[in-house]
């Protein structure tokens, strides 16, 4: 791939980067993402992906606009209420960079059906609400061999973990949940609240460190779950274990 005169002028302040560079970006336009939720975690991680270069984003949810979305869910205008978020998340997407093959698929992902939605993607980003989506997404990319970013919010606090569950040392989604036996009903944002700017904090991170992953710089983030506390503010690391007896990732007995 060769980068044209446009694309050198748009993506500049990447290439200076010694850690991008043009190499960097021809893959980032070679890349192809998946993107769990048009939400609160959604929103950034499809605009500044899109604005990176990404050259393929799938982007999956079967809801429509709200207007109680509109205090986080920076995709959306007052006039997109009622309007379907995939649909909307792609259009906004190509319209911020015409390098950028945005589909809008509109189906609740499940176990029954993830694994077909997300074969071939080279990352797959999970911003959705609740541990049913989590779990089927998180089972299938380790049987797909896919990395995950997964990010969720709640109140004042985001937490943001990459995992590869199908490497011997390396933890799953699963590892870190447990079965999650409450996965149907977990507290959501409508009954808790979120402070809006949480999930532009945790989904511009796990832009990052999707991009990271395509990009190859930094340390390896894998296995670690960040935790970010937006009232004191502060954030911690925790190193995350492979769980042996995990259902997903663990070794069969």
């Amino acid at each position: 791939m060769t980068l044209t005169d446009l694309q050198l002028d748009r993506y500049a302040r990447h290439i200076v980067l010694r850690e991008v560079g043009g190499e960097g970006q021809k893959r980032l336009l070679s890349a192809h993402m998946a993107v769990i939720g048009a939400g609160g975690i959604g929103s950034p991680v499809i605009q500044y992906l899109a604005a990176a270069g990404v050259g393929r984003l799938t982007i999956i949810d079967d809801d429509v606009v709200s207007l109680s979305n509109l205090h986080r869910q920076t995709l959306f205008a007052t006039a997109d209420v009622g309007a379907p978020k995939a649909e909307r998340a792609a259009a906004v997407a190509t319209g911020l960079n015409p390098d950028v093959d945005a589909r809008a698929v509109r189906q609740r992902i499940m176990p029954a059906n993830a694994a077909a939605l997300l074969d071939g993607a080279d990352i797959v980003i999970d911003g959705s609400d609740n541990f049913a989506t989590r779990l089927a997404v998180a089972d299938a990319c380790v049987a797909l061999r896919i990395p995950l970013v997964s990010a969720s919010i709640g109140q004042f606090q985001g937490q943001i973990g990459t995992f590869r569950g199908w490497e011997p040392d390396q933890p799953c989604y699963r590892c870190f949940v447990g079965d999650a036996f409450d996965s149907d009903d977990c507290d959501s944002c409508s009954e808790l609240g979120v402070l809006g700017a949480i999930p532009g904090i945790m989904g511009s991170w796990a832009a990052m460190e999707a991009i990271r992953h395509i990009v190859d710089f930094g340390p390896d983030a894998a296995g670690k779950l960040h935790i970010f506390n937006g009232i004191t503010p502060a954030m911690r690391t925790v190193r995350i274990t492979k769980d042996p007896a995990c259902k997903t990732c663990g070794k069969p007995s």
